[in-house]
């Protein structure tokens, strides 16, 4: 019985690329908060003396969401001269805040402030270029933007850099490069960066294949809760590679995969229930997580579902059924 199921149900193959693979970081805030922005980016990057007037009051607005007094603001201290407020005009435009959204506008002030050499402007124009929103599509354009901001230590432009490299956009495809640029941001703990850099020790893209390397930057990225990086670290302590085999942290990094509906975790924790690695052997449960990874779009967890069934009384079914209701009604919270 065991025999089949091995062969019916073998484990997916671990992925070289994201379920959506590696893509670039948004230039503007992924929270689309220019609040947040304003705290988390502009205090830590763009402000190298003390603010001044008018700057200080359009921050002080923005933070209380008073986008069209921070606008005006922030335009005031733009007749001055000041780079930092060019970028946060800029800014608002691209989100819409106080204004209505225009890219074309966002990057008239993104360049502004890039050609004083502002760092974040260089990068959002970069990604501009990248993108051709306010611009023409251009890739050779973004690829010098991105890299002035990265020369300047942005991790977001290091990161898009080393995708631009690994993809050949824009510049001649050279992984080495690719990886040159990853480690940079990586190293300042840019999670995408992390995870791209695993994936060239794990693939021999641009550096020596390397598994203990590879599962290493696999966890420091899975800790900041990229989904595909707890898949494949799952899937490194499950097969032994890179790290000594542990099925119960396979189970463990699979369940937190899972629970960001990864399907392929999913699937892959089903076959760990059902074989009763790393956790007691519990059918109900592999029925769960293969059904699951089934509404998720795996062809092959049906086969695994309908496997465990098997094995399984009508109740044990039906509960097992219930159980995956319960998982996606709670969004993955109650799946335990």
């Amino acid at each position: 019985m065991h025999e089949n199921v091995k062969q019916e149900t073998s484990r997916t193959v671990i992925e070289r690329y994201y379920s959506k693979p590696p893509t670039k970081i948004q230039a503007p805030t992924t929270s689309k908060s220019i609040v947040r922005f304003v705290i988390a980016t502009l205090f830590a990057l763009v402000f190298t003396a003390a603010l001044a007037g008018d700057l200080e009051d359009g921050l002080a607005a923005s933070k209380r969401e008073d986008y069209v007094n921070a606008l005006a603001k922030f335009r005031r201290a733009a007749q001055q001269g000041n780079r930092d407020a060019h970028t946060l005009i800029g800014l608002m435009h691209y989100e819409g805040k106080g204004v209505a959204q225009d890219y074309a506008e966002a990057v008239r002030w993104y360049r502004l402030a890039a050609q004083q050499g502002d760092s974040y402007a260089q990068f959002s124009l970069g990604f501009a270029y990248d993108k051709g929103e306010g611009v023409a599509q251009n890739n050779k354009e973004a690829v010098r933007w991105y890299k002035l901001a990265a020369q300047k230590g942005s991790a977001k432009a290091q990161f898009n850099l080393g995708v631009m490299y690994s993809k050949g956009q824009g510049v001649t495809q050279d992984y080495a490069e690719a990886v040159r640029w990853y480690k940079l941001a990586a190293a300042q703990g840019d999670a995408g960066a992390q995870y791209n850099l695993a994936l060239k020790y794990d693939s021999g893209q641009g550096v020596a294949q390397d598994y203990k390397e590879s599962a290493r930057w696999y966890q420091l990225a899975a800790e900041q809760g990229v989904a595909q990086a707890q898949f494949n670290l799952g899937y490194m302590y499950d097969e032994g590679r890179g790290v000594a085999q542990d099925y119960k942290e396979a189970v463990r990094w699979y369940k937190l995969a899972a629970k960001q509906n990864n399907y392929k975790a999913q699937f892959n924790l089903g076959i760990l229930y059902f074989d009763g690695k790393g956790v007691l052997q519990d059918y109900a449960r592999a029925h769960m997580w293969f059904n699951l990874s089934a509404v998720g779009g795996d062809s092959g967890s049906a086969k695994g579902r309908d496997l465990a069934a098997r094995s399984m009384t009508t109740q044990q079914v039906e509960l097992a059924q219930r159980m995956a209701r319960e998982c996606m009604a709670s969004k993955f919270t109650k799946c335990d």
